[in-house]
């Protein structure tokens, strides 16, 4: 092949990229204004200055269009590394720094995570995406926090625990707790893990 075929070849790549990087920062735009389900092709198109069919040659389906989007937007928005945590031995520490880091992140990124979780019931090819992402990593949250609190546990205690740990990292409980200041929100939030782990159950008849 010649340097000249070469060059022309490179000099398609860096378009195809510019194209595809354009494309998506529009439509990351959109999902954080708007949200995904208003998102309109053509309005992607207009901002990225392309024709509709440009983006629908990148992105042939919604599922790539949004997994992408999402790739670019969590590289601009890095959210807490649970693994920082585990140094903390102490369970009650290990979980407030975890809750109060999380609880910053969401306050950061609150319209675009408003209006994604606000949408997946509508849009089927963005629930696998918000699953593999957010989903994922808010059951490592979830793990990372919880560990020390739930060792040993079994049955219906576990069970307290792990509901309680599903509500207190959960953007919607963020969001009731917000004017709190994230540091008081995840005081009172692990005070809600803290409890199903000590709680004793009732007396009175045995439960099925």
């Amino acid at each position: 092949m010649s340097g000249t075929r070469k060059y022309e070849l490179r000099q398609r790549a860096e378009q195809q990229a510019e194209t595809r990087r354009r494309i998506v920062e529009a439509t990351v735009e959109l999902h954080c204004t708007v949200g995904p389900a208003a998102t309109q092709i053509s309005e992607i198109a207009r901002r990225a200055g392309v024709q509709r069919v440009t983006v629908y040659n990148h992105f042939p389906d919604e599922a790539e269009l949004f997994a992408a989007c999402s790739a670019h937007w969590r590289a601009l928005h890095p959210a807490p590394e649970p693994t920082a945590w585990l140094e903390l031995a102490d369970p009650g520490q290990r979980l407030r720094s975890g809750l109060c880091e999380l609880y910053s992140w969401y306050r950061e990124t609150e319209s675009m995570l408003a209006n994604v979780l606000r949408d997946v019931e509508l849009l089927p090819a963005l629930r696998s995406v918000v699953d593999q992402g957010l989903g994922a990593y808010l059951n490592t949250v979830r793990r990372t926090v919880g560990e020390p609190i739930t060792a040993g546990s079994r049955g219906r205690r576990r069970s307290r625990i792990d509901a309680a740990l599903h509500v207190a990292t959960a953007f919607h409980c963020w969001r009731q707790l917000a004017p709190l200041g994230d540091a008081d929100a995840a005081e009172l939030a692990a005070g809600l893990v803290e409890l199903a782990a000590n709680l004793q159950p009732a007396s009175g008849p045995a439960r099925p």
